[in-house]
C-alpha cells in the first residue's frame, strides 16, 4: 500500500540524471502487508530513491551486499508487473547496476533480473498514467538500447528477449489492486517514441564476431521491423546495407539469414523504398546478395531453402530496377541469364552441371521471378551483350509453340501455360533489343504461326489462373493477345526489313483475318480482352501500311469493312471503360494509315458512308477524338468527292457540317480564353486570336529554330484544322449557318490572316527586346505589315457588326410578322365570337324571336306548253326555248303568299 507523511514531497528522476521534487507525489516507502492483502495481489512497496542513494555510494565496506539485497527486494516487491509512475526510478536502478558491472561483476545477476521485470506488464493505477508518464516510458526504454555497449553476453541476451517480449503481451500474473494492465501496444509505440530500433541496429557493429548475440539483436529488430515509424529508424541508421552485407556470414542454424531477409523485406515495404533501394545498390551487397542466391540455387534441397531462394531474387529484382546498381560489374547479371535459360538451352557452365528444376511451386515461382527480372535487366543497354551471349531469345522461343500431344513436359499443363505467357511477356521487351537475334530465330514466323493457332479451332481448355491470363479461361485470347503485343512491339521499330518479311508472309491479310473472327468468338465476359485485340490488330496494320501505296491496296475493301464496322459501335459504349475508347483511336489511326492515299480504298470508305459516320463521331463533342478526326477530314479533302459528302451530312436538328465545326470553333475559343463579346465579334482588333495563355505568357527572344507561341498555338488546338476544312469546302455558300454562325465564319475566314499577323507582331516585339534598330526601309515594311493586319482586324469586326444589325432589323421585322398574325388571328377570334353570339340570340333570346319574317317566295313548275308534253322529244323541245345571248331565259311564274292565287305569267 501507498502512505506519506504530511509535508512530505517525492522525488522524480528527470530523463537527463536529475532528481525534481512534486509535492502532490507520494513516497513509495517499505510497507507491511497482511496474508489477506497479498492473496489479493497488493503491491509490497518500497522507497525507490533510498535504492538509489544506496547505489550510488561508494564508500562503506559491506556496501555491495547491501546493494543487492536492495534489489533484490525490489524483484520481490515488483514481481507481478511494474507501475509506470515508477518506471523511470526502476530503470534509473538498471542504468546504476550496469555502470558497476565492469568492476563489480556480480551485479551482471541484478542488472539481468530488472531486465527481466521489464518484460512484465507496465500497470497503471489512472487511465491518464499512459500520457503523464509518456516521456519517462520512452527514455526509459530507450536505455535498453544503450545498455547493449556493455560487452556481457548474457546481459545482451536478456536485452532482447525483454524487447521480443513487448510484442508477446501476456496479463498479470495475479491482479494487482487499484492497478490495470496499459494497453498491449504500449510498450511498441513507446519503443518507437524513444527510437531504440536505431540504437540495436547501431548495437550490430559491435556483434561482428558473436553469433548467438548477433541472432537475438535480429530477432528484435524482426520485431521491431514491423512498424514504419521503426522501419524508417532503421533506414536513417544504415540498416539495410548493414545487414545485406552479412547476409552470408558462417551461421549453422541458418536463422541469420531467415531473420536478414525477414528484416529488408520490411524495410522495403514499410520505409521509403528509393532509399533502401540506393542502401543496396552497392557492390559488397551485391556480391552477398549473389553468393547467398547462387548457394540457395545449387545447393539448396529443403522447402524453406527454396522459398529463401525465392526471397533473396524478389529483393535482388527490386534492387535491379535502379540504374545505378552495379548488376553486371559484381558478375550478377551473368549468372541470372545462365539460370533463367540453362532449362531451355543446354550449357556447359559447371553452376549448372546436373541441375534440374521440378514442377514444385517453389521452382515454378523461381521460373517466373527469373524472366521478370530479365525484362527488368534488359532496360540496361550493356546488358545486350550478356542476353545475346545467353541466347535467350531462343529460350524464349521455345515456349512460342502450340501445346503438343503426348510430349512429356516437366510442368503441368496449368504451369506450362502461364510460363508461356511469361515468355511471349519477356519476348515483348528483349525481342526489338536484339532484332538481329529475333530474324536468326525466324520469329516472324514463330510468331505468326502462333498466332495462326491461337485463331483456329483446335480444341484447348486454358486454365486462366494467372495474372496474365485474365480473361481467357477456356480459350486462347490470352494467348492472342501477348502474341499482338509481340507484334506490335516488332512493327513500331519500323525496321524495314521485319516490316518486309511481316508483310510478305501475309500478315495483313491474317489480322484482318483474326479481326473479323474475334467478332464472331467475342461474348459479354471476354469483351475487354477482345477489344483490346481488336486494338492492337489496327495498330500494327497501321504501322505496317504507313508511307507504302501497295501495303494499303492489300489492306483493300476488306479493312475498310472492319473500320467501318467498328466506327458504327454504340456511342454509349464510349463511356464504358471497357477498352472502346482505345479502339476508336487505332481505328481513327487506320484510317490515316491505312486508307488516306490509297484512292481506291478512300472511294469504297466515301461510298460506304465513312464520312457520314466520322462526322457522326466528330458530333459527339468528345475532346480527346476531335483532333484526329479533323486532321483525317483535311486529308480526306483533297479527294474531290469528299466535298458533296461533307455537305449532305445532317446531324441532330438537321444540323449542317460547316455549323457543326463552326460551333466547335466557339467553343474551342471559349476554353482557350479568347476575347469575344456577347455577340462572338473580335474585341481587340490587334490580337484577334489571343488565348488567355498567349496573354500571360511573355514574348521572349528565340533562337531561328524555335517555334514561338504563335507558331505552337497552330499544333496545340483545332482552330487551324477547322479554317483547313472549311476552306476545303469553301467559305461560300454553305448550308444551314445562323447569323451568330456567319459572325464567327467571318473570323475563320481571315484565321490565316490573323496568324501572320501575330508572328510579325511578335518579330517587332523580339526586335524591341534585343533592342535593334531596323533600317528606315524596314521599319516602314514592319509598320506597313502591322497596320496591315491591324486593319483587317478592324474590318472584320465592321463586317461583323453590319451583319449583326442586318440580323436585329430582321428580327424585328419577323417580329412585326409574328404581331400581324397574332392581330388577324385575334379578329378572325372575335368575329367568331360575335356570330356565335348571334346564333345563340336566334335561338334562344325570346325578343329575338319575336321579330316577324320576311316575304316568303314560290315558284311553280315550268308550264306544260314550253315543253311539249311529257313525251315530247328533248332535242325539239329544247329548240324550242328561247335563247338570248347563248343562254337559256328563265320563265318565271311567281306569287306571293299574301297575293290572290292567281299565276301571272312573265
Amino acid at each position: 500500500m501507498w502512505t506519506a507523511g504530511a509535508g512530505a514531497t517525492a522525488e522524480v528522476q528527470e530523463p537527463g540524471g536529475k532528481i525534481r521534487p512534486r509535492s502532490t507525489r507520494h513516497i513509495p516507502v517499505v510497507g507491511v502487508v497482511t496474508e489477506d492483502e497479498e492473496a489479493q495481489g497488493a503491491f509490497k512497496t518500497m522507497d525507490l530513491n533510498r535504492v538509489i542513494n544506496l547505489l550510488e555510494e561508494t564508500d562503506k565496506d559491506d556496501l555491495e551486499e547491501k546493494q543487492l539485497q536492495s534489489v533484490k527486494k525490489l524483484m520481490q516487491c515488483y514481481q507481478n508487473g511494474l507501475p509506470l509512475r515508477d518506471l523511470a526510478q526502476i530503470f534509473k536502478i538498471l542504468n546504476l547496476c550496469a555502470e558497476k558491472i565492469e568492476n563489480q561483476p556480480h551485479f551482471i545477476e541484478s542488472a539481468s533480473n530488472i531486465l527481466k521485470l521489464c518484460g512484465l506488464p507496465f500497470l497503471k493505477k489512472k487511465v491518464s498514467d499512459e500520457i503523464t508518464y509518456a516521456e519517462d516510458t520512452a527514455n526509459s526504454i530507450a536505455l535498453l538500447g544503450e545498455l547493449m555497449k556493455i560487452p556481457n553476453s548474457g546481459l545482451r541476451i536478456q536485452i532482447c528477449k525483454c524487447i521480443v517480449d513487448f510484442y508477446h503481451a501476456e496479463p498479470p500474473k495475479k491482479h494487482i489492486t487499484g492497478y490495470q494492465q496499459a494497453s498491449s501496444s504500449y510498450k511498441i509505440k513507446m519503443a518507437e517514441v524513444g527510437g531504440l530500433a536505431k540504437t540495436m541496429v547501431q548495437s550490430l557493429t559491435l556483434l561482428e564476431n558473436q553469433l548467438v548475440e548477433k541472432l537475438w539483436v535480429l530477432k528484435a529488430l524482426q520485431h521491431l521491423s514491423t512498424s514504419e515509424v521503426n522501419c524508417t529508424l532503421m533506414m536513417k541508421a544504415q540498416a539495410a546495407s548493414g545487414i545485406c552485407a552479412h547476409l552470408n556470414d558462417p551461421d549453422p542454424s541458418g536463422q541469420l539469414l531467415f531473420r536478414s531477409s525477414e528484416i529488408l523485406w520490411n524495410l522495403l515495404e514499410k520505409s521509403p523504398k528509393e532509399e533502401i533501394i540506393q542502401q543496396l545498390s552497392n557492390l559488397e551487397c551485391l556480391l552477398t546478395l549473389k553468393e547467398v542466391f547462387k548457394n540457395l540455387f545449387m545447393r539448396g534441397f529443403s522447402h524453406y531453402d527454396h522459398q529463401l531462394r525465392n526471397d533473396i531474387l524478389v529483393i535482388t529484382t527490386i534492387i535491379a530496377q535502379n540504374p545505378g546498381a552495379p548488376m553486371i560489374e559484381c558478375g550478377f547479371t551473368r549468372d541470372l541469364i545462365l539460370f533463367a535459360t540453362f532449362n531451355e538451352v543446354k550449357s556447359q557452365n559447371p553452376l549448372v552441371k546436373g541441375l534440374k528444376l521440378s514442377n514444385s511451386y517453389e521452382d515454378f515461382e523461381l521460373k517466373k521471378l527469373l524472366f521478370n527480372i530479365i525484362v527488368i535487366l534488359c532496360k540496361d543497354l550493356p546488358t545486350i551483350q550478356l542476353l545475346i551471349d545467353g541466347k535467350v531469345i531462343l529460350a524464349l522461343f521455345t515456349y512460342l509453340k502450340k501445346p503438343e500431344k503426348h510430349k512429356i513436359i516437366e510442368w503441368s499443363a496449368a504451369q506450362y501455360e502461364e510460363l508461356q505467357l511469361h515468355a511471349i511477356v519477356t519476348l515483348s521487351s528483349v525481342a526489338p533489343l536484339l532484332t538481329e537475334e529475333y530474324m536468326l530465330c525466324q520469329g516472324n514466323a514463330q510468331v505468326l504461326a502462333f498466332l495462326e493457332w491461337c485463331d483456329s479451332e483446335d480444341s484447348f481448355f486454358s486454365h486462366g489462373n494467372s495474372f496474365h491470363s485474365t480473361g481467357g479461361r477456356g480459350n486462347k485470347f490470352a494467348q492472342m493477345r501477348y502474341s499482338l503485343r509481340l507484334l506490335r512491339a516488332m512493327v513500331y521499330l519500323e525496321d524495314e526489313t521485319i516490316n518486309s518479311d511481316l508483310c510478305e508472309k501475309g500478315t495483313i491479310q491474317q489480322l484482318i483475318g483474326v479481326f473479323k473472327n474475334t467478332i464472331s468468338k467475342a461474348n459479354d465476359k471476354e469483351e475487354a480482352i477482345v477489344l483490346e485485340i481488336q486494338s492492337d490488330i489496327l495498330l500494327i496494320l497501321s504501322g505496317l501500311c504507313e508511307h507504302h501505296i501497295p501495303r494499303k491496296e492489300i489492306f483493300g475493301t476488306e479493312g475498310v469493312d472492319i473500320i467501318l464496322r467498328v466506327m458504327k459501335t454504340d456511342p454509349t459504349k464510349l463511356q464504358t471503360g471497357l477498352g472502346y475508347n482505345v479502339l476508336l483511336f487505332s481505328t481513327l489511326d487506320s484510317i490515316w494509315c491505312c486508307i488516306l492515299g490509297c484512292y481506291p480504298s478512300e472511294d469504297y470508305f466515301l461510298e460506304k458512308e465513312g464520312i457520314f459516320l466520322l462526322l457522326d463521331l466528330l458530333a459527339l463533342n468528345q475532346k480527346k477524338f476531335c483532333n484526329l478526326i479533323l486532321g483525317i477530314m483535311v486529308e480526306f479533302c483533297d479527294n474531290p468527292k469528299t466535298v458533296a459528302h461533307v455537305n449532305a451530312w445532317r446531324g441532330k436538328k438537321d444540323q449542317t457540317a460547316a455549323s457543326l465545326l463552326i460551333k466547335l470553333w466557339r467553343k474551342e475559343e471559349k476554353e482557350l480564353g479568347v476575347k469575344r463579346d456577347k455577340h462572338g465579334m473580335i474585341i481587340d482588333t490587334k490580337k484577334p486570336l489571343f488565348t488567355s495563355f498567349q496573354e500571360e505568357q511573355k514574348i521572349m527572344p528565340l533562337p531561328a529554330n524555335c517555334p514561338t507561341l504563335a507558331v505552337m498555338d497552330v499544333a496545340e488546338n483545332i482552330r487551324a484544322k477547322i479554317y483547313a476544312v472549311l476552306g476545303k469546302l469553301d467559305f461560300e455558300n454553305l448550308p444551314g449557318l445562323s447569323a451568330e454562325d456567319f459572325v464567327t465564319l467571318c473570323i475563320i475566314h481571315r484565321y490565316l490572316d490573323f496568324k501572320i499577323g501575330e508572328i510579325w507582331n511578335e518579330i517587332c516585339e523580339e526586335i524591341k527586346l534585343e533592342k535593334l534598330r531596323p533600317v528606315n526601309t524596314d521599319k516602314k515594311i514592319l509598320e506597313v505589315i502591322t497596320t496591315a493586319s491591324e486593319n483587317i482586324g478592324k474590318m472584320v469586326a465592321s463586317l461583323q457588326s453590319e451583319m449583326i444589325e442586318s440580323q436585329a432589323n430582321q428580327d424585328v421585322q419577323n417580329e412585326q410578322k409574328v404581331y400581324t398574325k397574332i392581330q388577324a388571328t385575334h379578329k378572325q377570334r372575335e368575329l367568331a365570337n360575335k356570330s356565335w353570339e348571334n346564333f345563340l340570340a336566334r335561338t334562344s333570346n325570346a325578343k329575338t324571336l319575336k321579330v316577324p319574317s320576311g316575304p316568303v317566295v314560290t315558284v311553280e313548275s315550268t308550264p306544260a306548253r314550253l315543253l311539249g308534253g311529257p313525251l315530247a322529244d328533248t332535242d325539239i323541245a329544247l329548240k324550242k326555248l328561247p335563247i338570248r345571248g347563248g343562254a337559256l331565259q328563265k320563265v318565271k311564274a311567281v306569287k306571293t303568299v299574301n297575293e290572290s292565287k292567281k299565276s301571272v305569267p312573265t
